[in-house]
């Protein structure tokens, strides 16, 4: 098996986005509701970070569990796009995940229904380690059983020193430090947005810089914080980078931006990019997402991706920590 350059680790899933233009608040139970669009694409994490980082020129793999069902066709065929093979050696009996996002064109706010299946079920036996050949792991968020699969992930990465980026869910960062201890402990960047950062160290607080140092002793050599349209911050060889605002796009869709921007993020890492630039070139990969329906929408190539950076030109301030 020839090398490659990233194995995405998570799920993948489909989601349909039905927008309306009644406001949620005037919705009550049995009402029949006007769609005004609606599109299915599919995302999960592990398909949005191989698409994003194939798009920016590297070779990329997945490892995902997904059923025989036409869900998972459709999701197969999306990764084929992206030259993105699924290295994962059995299906699963339960359905492929999916997603139901009703976005209130009026308010601009939406309703997530999500359905977690096949992605619930990877186990030990669905893939080798021989097939880990790669320069880098992504892991996304494993749930379920799934879950359980973690400190194998993370003993191949320490036994043959892959380097590992972890961008944990909110549900999975509330399983708190100690339960996430295996991964944490072997992990080089961590990625998180400000929510997921408070729920995985135990703590209300909003000192950002303060998160960043609490994640940092849990053994990430690199941690990243995202805070919406507050920008992001990071403590990264023992100085700090922060931006108090992003670019100034319309959002459409918030869909896929966190893996837009964590996965540009790991392209500037692996292509030995100064790290503020790094960060610019997935906050601008994030806000391209951001502007589209769907999770991949316009994810940007390397030549897209530069030449939003000069045109945004995103202040990051540099302290020592």
């Amino acid at each position: 098996m020839s090398y490659y350059d990233v194995l995405c680790i998570g799920s993948a899933t489909i989601d349909t986005f039905l927008s309306i233009e009644q406001p949620f608040s005037s919705l009550k139970s049995g009402d029949k509701v006007l769609v005004k669009s609606s599109g299915k694409y599919s995302g999960g994490g592990a398909a949005n970070s191989a698409a994003a980082l194939s798009k920016l020129g590297l070779k990329v793999k997945t490892l995902t569990k997904l059923s025989r069902d036409h869900d998972a066709d459709l999701i197969k065929k999306d990764l084929r796009k992206y030259h993105a093979e699924n290295i994962c050696l059995h299906t699963s009996d339960e359905m492929t995940d999916s997603a139901t996002i009703i976005y209130s064109i009026k308010e601009k706010d939406r309703v997530i229904f999500v359905h977690k299946g096949a992605s619930t079920n990877l186990s030990r036996k669905d893939f080798l380690e021989s097939q880990f050949k790669c320069r880098w792991l992504y892991l996304a968020s494993l749930t379920g059983n799934s879950f359980k699969v973690i400190p194998r992930i993370a003993e191949i990465a320490k036994k043959n020193s892959i380097p590992l980026l972890f961008n944990p869910s909110l549900y999975l960062a509330k399983k708190g430090r100690n339960v996430l201890h295996p991964i944490l402990k072997n992990t080089t960047v961590l990625v998180l947005n400000k929510a997921e950062a408070q729920a995985l160290v135990g703590t209300s607080s909003k000192d950002i810089f303060l998160l960043l140092k609490e994640l940092h002793k849990l053994g990430p050599e690199t941690t990243v914080i995202t805070n919406g349209r507050k920008g992001f911050a990071a403590l990264h060889n023992n100085m700090t980078y922060s931006a108090n605002t992003t670019p100034d796009v319309k959002i459409t869709d918030t869909t896929g931006a966190g893996d837009a921007f964590t996965s540009g993020l790991l392209f500037g890492i692996m292509k030995h990019y100064p790290f503020d630039d790094a960060l610019r070139l997935g906050q601008v990969n994030a806000s391209s997402v951001l502007q589209h329906l769907g999770a991949k929408n316009k994810l940007l190539t390397v030549k897209e991706a530069k030449a939003m950076m000069k045109r945004y030109k995103i202040t990051i301030t540099r302290t020592r920590a």
